[in-house]
């Protein structure tokens, strides 16, 4: 046992407080939130856009006169299917690769890069989640707004939207989740975010199992925070609406 605690010391002490190999880790935990919350505001952004496009078509097309302004959204809403079926139909690694190396082959900002792929992906599922919450919104709101005074976009705007996206606020957060593990595979473009951090230390080393026991660790430690405060964010919510 005594052995056991010695090697299990000297591991540690090899890996981590040697030449200060901990850093490592840090930069590449600060690199990896960066990533996922740009990537994230940048997916909302997006889903948010894909979701109105969408929805409006859907809940419009057997009504809209024909004529220029149907055209356009029909042609909206088009190429919005076009893009989640590319974006969800694809490894979200490759659509990285194909950002790095080959869209923006000439670009050295790697983490910014990252940042447009993540958030890219990030968007086309986003824009379901947040599609579905206008879709089931019931039509007496529209009503409500029309009546207001209020036109089809202010009424999307600030009466649709708004609830839209309390209803699906727990999905987005457990989104950003998912998307704040996704991001371990920004090391395949040469990114020192926290999987990549690891990864040096073992090159080092030559002792995976040390760095990668603290990689899941951070990780598993980050979505347990997260998925309390998702579960509070759910608590308030269901409170809210009593």
């Amino acid at each position: 046992m005594a052995d056991w605690f010695a090697k299990l010391k000297a591991d540690f002490i090899l890996n981590f407080i040697e030449k200060d190999r901990w850093k490592y880790l840090t930069t590449g935990l600060v690199n990896t939130l960066k990533i996922t919350l740009v990537a994230c505001l940048l997916g909302i952004v997006l889903g948010v856009i894909v979701a109105i496009i969408r929805s409006t078509w859907d809940k419009n097309k057997e009504t809209m006169r024909h004529g220029v302004g149907r055209f356009f959204l029909k042609l909206g809403n088009g190429i919005c299917q076009i893009y989640l079926t590319v974006i969800r139909g694809t490894p979200v690694v490759v659509q990285l690769m194909i950002m790095f190396f080959v869209i923006f082959a000439s670009s050295k900002n790697g983490p910014a890069v990252a940042m447009l792929a993540f958030g890219i992906n990030s968007g086309a599922y986003v824009a379901e989640i947040i599609r579905s919450g206008i879709m089931s919104t019931d039509n007496g709101q529209f009503e409500a707004g029309r009546s207001l005074g209020f036109n089809y976009v202010q009424t999307m705007w600030y009466i649709v939207i708004p609830q839209a996206l309390k209803s699906v606020l727990p999905a987005l957060a457990n989104e950003f989740i998912v998307l704040l593990k996704e991001t371990s595979v920004a090391g395949y473009v040469a990114i020192r975010d926290l999987t990549k951090g690891g990864d040096i230390i073992r090159g080092v080393t030559y002792s995976p199992l040390m760095p990668l026991i603290a990689v899941a660790l951070i990780y598993l430690v980050m979505v347990m925070f997260f998925t309390w405060l998702v579960g509070k964010l759910e608590r308030r919510l269901r409170n809210s609406d009593h």
